[in-house]
């Protein structure tokens, strides 16, 4: 809503528009002649002149209709924070028209006409829904809409945002586990070490890392690290590096890095931590939807 300042201000200028564009008409329709005339006001150029003829009828008429039109507009619809006498129904109820509850309207009018459509796919299970090619096109939609901001439109995700269409889930890639994820989102909790670690031994720690995916590394760093491994981050990430889905902990024994796999980009996440966040999407599109949505995502890695 507008100040009262600003809604003063807007209706002035407006109405006050309109109101000008009428007296206009009047003003230049006073002492014109009523009939044709081959008399000519002055004004000529290249050897053409400009016969004092009155204003078309039907460009007065026309002119007249939109500022009648214009008024009826905004008796209707409103302006600035005056409102007009339409209305609109919302949740059930006639309230005043506005942007706003014209938008809800038209949401609630699709979701209604949608929700049989809706409740058969919700009955369907996640697995079976993917197969269905119609469905899959509503979740493409859905993903596009709220996802692909994140993920990307390929779904390949970026640094820092997972890769939705391979096989490695850090909170697991059954149907219910993805649907969890999407339905009450999830918090990621990479804490920093470099206080327990030290400067170097978070360096160490890096080289240890990257040895156990077979990169490039320093034998004699990793094996100094090995047991701050035991004692700091085996809880999480297994003994044998594997991660656990249970607390969203990434494997650390293939080649892919949510936040890169450098030395840097590792001694970075050492260091200062990492706290991912997937945002939960119950409240915004609701079960139905992330049904759908889930079956959509499970689809992306089924034929990988």
């Amino acid at each position: 809503m507008l100040s009262s300042f600003w809604s003063f201000w807007v209706q002035a200028i407006v109405i006050g528009s309109m109101i000008a564009c009428g007296i206009l008409i009047v003003y230049t329709s006073k002492g014109q002649k009523k009939e044709e005339t081959d008399e000519t006001t002055g004004h000529s150029y290249d050897g053409i002149e400009e016969l004092d003829n009155p204003l078309p009828r039907w460009w007065v008429g026309m002119f007249w209709a939109t500022i009648v039109f214009g008024f009826g507009y905004i008796g209707i619809y409103g302006l600035a924070n005056f409102d007009g006498v339409g209305t609109v129904k919302v949740d059930g109820e006639d309230v005043t028209w506005t942007q706003t509850n014209q938008w809800k309207a038209e949401v609630q009018a699709f979701d209604e006409k949608i929700a049989p459509l809706y409740e058969g796919y919700l009955a369907t299970p996640i697995a079976e829904l993917a197969q269905n090619e119609e469905a899959m096109q509503t979740g493409g939609r859905l993903f596009k809409s709220y996802c692909a901001v994140c993920h990307g439109s390929n779904a390949m995700g970026a640094q820092g945002f997972p890769n939705l269409t391979d096989h490695d889930w850090l909170y697991g890639g059954e149907p219910a586990q993805i649907k969890q994820t999407i339905m009450y989102g999830r918090q990621a909790a990479m804490p920093a070490w470099e206080a327990a670690l030290g400067e170097e031994g978070t360096k160490d720690m890096a080289q240890y890392v990257r040895s156990l995916s077979g990169l490039e590394h320093s034998a004699e760093a990793a094996a100094k690290a090995k047991p701050q491994y035991d004692m700091l981050c085996v809880a999480c990430h297994g003994a044998d590096g594997k991660g656990n889905q249970l607390v969203g902990a990434p494997n650390l024994t293939d080649e892919i890095w949510l936040y890169g796999g450098s030395t840097k980009q590792i001694e970075t996440t050492l260091r200062y931590g990492r706290a991912g966040r997937m945002p939960a999407q119950a409240e915004i599109l609701g079960e139905e939807k992330v049904h759908v949505l889930s079956a959509y995502v499970y689809s992306l890695s089924m034929d990988k």
